[in-house]
């Protein structure tokens, strides 16, 4: 099966390697074409374009910044549709607006191709090790007879529901972490401030109901440290999934308090000069207000992780 693959950033880097250990044959495209050094000393071919990447491809995927990007690349000039031929399947890894994708959807439709949302869940480890979850909305017999292409790269390839399904997924999956996100940084400035030593109050609150389900060790590899750099994952990837989120609520007229708090103090972390730091480097700005450091050293963090 040929597989046309767009975007070899931190996230398609690793899954498009994946895909060629497990034996598909690609053609790949990013706007820095060093990027694709690696892909074709493995076997990949080299598409010019987007419009390339998409002609003859059997599955063509694209893992993209976000809505802006997947957008040009789809229906821009030299972009996919220019190359799509009827029977493909168009996947989209990028975490992305479900408006967005319907719309693509149609226009692809018309060329008898099938777009599918499909962003992935599991983070730069993730995509190397190939345990990597995948929300998949579309068409459910065309996501069954791609299946074993997502398996390529996918331990866990999921079908949601229609068109949109999949983004709706990752929104809400994005948004509840950095909602809460923005509530430890709270708690915490409070707990180190009323007298706690950090790396004491991180080791109480982890053994209770809630650190059990392993909430408070999500945080502990970057903000305890205040280790942000460099990025897991970028503060400006971050505030794009939540204004996602938000304007998806906006949308349909559902109250996102929170999450609008929460998009506030990325927004305030982005103007510091932030942008390409970790996404946790917004929970400095708490400590600010509160006077206090919230900081274990990553040795001991390591340390305790590791005893568990």
């Amino acid at each position: 099966m040929k597989i046309g693959f767009i975007g070899l950033g931190t996230m398609g880097s690793s899954i498009a390697m994946n895909a060629i250990r497990g034996g598909l044959a690609l053609s790949v495209h990013d706007l820095d074409p060093a990027r694709a050094a690696p892909h074709l000393e493995a076997g990949a071919k080299w598409a010019e374009n987007p419009r390339a990447a998409a002609a003859g491809a059997d599955v063509i995927f694209t893992s993209l910044p976000g809505p802006a990007e997947v957008e040009a690349v789809a229906l821009g000039d030299d972009g996919l549709r220019a190359g799509l031929t009827s029977g493909q399947a168009y996947f989209d890894l990028s975490t992305n607006s479900p408006t967005l994708m319907r719309r693509i959807h149609a226009i692809f439709a018309e060329h008898g191709v099938q777009t599918l949302d499909a962003p992935v869940s599991g983070g730069p480890d993730g995509a190397r090790s190939g345990k990597l979850a995948i929300w998949i909305g579309g068409d459910q017999a065309t996501f069954e007879r791609c299946l074993p292409v997502l398996q390529a790269f996918s331990d866990q390839p999921t079908y949601v529901g229609p068109i949109g399904a999949g983004s709706i997924a990752k929104l809400v999956h994005n948004c509840s972490g950095y909602i809460i996100q923005t509530a430890l940084a709270e708690t915490f400035s409070l707990g180190v401030k009323a007298g706690l030593d950090a790396e004491a109050l991180w080791q109480a609150v982890r053994q209770g109901a809630l650190g059990r389900r392993r909430t408070f060790d999500h945080m502990a590899r970057q903000y305890l440290p205040r280790r942000f750099e460099p990025a897991d994952f970028a503060l400006a990837l971050a505030h794009k999934d939540v204004g996602l989120a938000v304007a998806l609520g906006r949308e349909l007229d559902v109250p996102m308090r929170l999450a609008n708090l929460t998009l506030e103090e990325m927004t305030e972390a982005m103007n510091r000069g932030w942008s390409n730091r970790d996404s946790r480097t917004a929970m400095l700005l708490q400590e600010e207000r509160a006077g206090v450091e919230v900081a274990v050293p990553a040795g001991r963090i390591e340390a305790i992780l590791n005893e568990d």
